[in-house]
């Protein structure tokens, strides 16, 4: 079985973070998804809109997603590759290159993102309205 990674907030769920989930657990049988926890969002001074809660149980009724994990801090993912042992890693391309060090582990694989969608261009739609 190849066991697939990513991680993300996963804040306002659209259909760019369906995109991206889909074409993730499209490389192989098995998708584990990493949400940043309340904590963590804190510390790298984001802010969501639902609690780690809240997104949890979104995400679950996604049908490709096969289990999720909490994200706690930068430091986590080699020892979440090796405890889940994942086989891809997989990010959007807007990380292009930050992950690389993770290709001692496993297979690194940025996606493109979803055109014309994202979840600040929501939030900031939101405040014109």
């Amino acid at each position: 079985m190849k066991r697939v990674l990513t991680y993300g907030t996963y804040d306002l769920l659209h259909f760019g973070h369906i995109n991206l989930l889909k074409r993730a657990k499209d490389l192989g049988d098995y998708l584990i998804v990493g949400i940043s926890t309340d904590g963590f969002n804190d510390l790298k001074g984001k802010k969501s809109y639902f609690s780690y809660d809240k997104r949890e149980y979104m995400l679950t009724s996604v049908k490709y997603v096969d289990e999720i994990i909490p994200e706690h801090n930068w430091e986590q993912k080699i020892d979440d590759i090796k405890k889940y042992n994942i086989d891809i890693f997989v990010m959007g391309d807007d990380w292009e290159g930050k992950f690389d060090y993770l290709k001692e582990y496993c297979e690194v694989i940025y996606l493109s993102r979803t055109e014309g969608i994202s979840t600040t261009e929501i939030k900031e739609n939101l405040r014109c309205v």
